[in-house]
């Protein structure tokens, strides 16, 4: 087994840096579904999304701070700002793999407060 939590985090760094349809064809399963409630569940819609925020924030950050694998799931915490002004938000990736290829994903974000009492940060 490849070291799934590589694929995922590549994945995740080709699609912010704008080359969506190579993450999709290096390491998208053809039965590829996800649960993002803002698209259908095929790879299609949610690719499209995907190079859609590519060419309206095509100076995108991401920045992996944790990563977490229990067998073929991995799950990916990072911080993703859509321009480097941005505050960002925190974004949780599930990702279910099978054969070294993505089969399902979940994606949970968290805007980051301006102003937050909370001394630890988001991270």
């Amino acid at each position: 087994m490849s070291n799934l939590k590589e694929i995922a985090v590549d994945f995740l760094k080709l699609v912010a840096s704008g080359n969506v349809r190579e993450a999709y064809q290096l390491y998208v399963s053809p039965d590829f579904l996800h649960h993002n409630p803002f698209f259908q569940g095929d790879a299609e819609s949610l690719m499209l999304a995907m190079e859609e925020s590519a060419t309206t924030n095509p100076n995108k950050e991401l920045e992996v701070k944790l990563t977490m694998q229990d067998g073929e799931v991995v799950a990916i915490h990072s911080h993703i700002k859509q321009h480097p002004d941005d505050i960002g938000g925190a974004v949780v990736h599930i990702f279910r793999f099978q054969q070294n290829q993505i089969v399902e994903l979940w994606d949970v974000g968290q805007a980051i407060p301006e102003d937050s009492p909370n001394v630890n940060g988001m991270f």
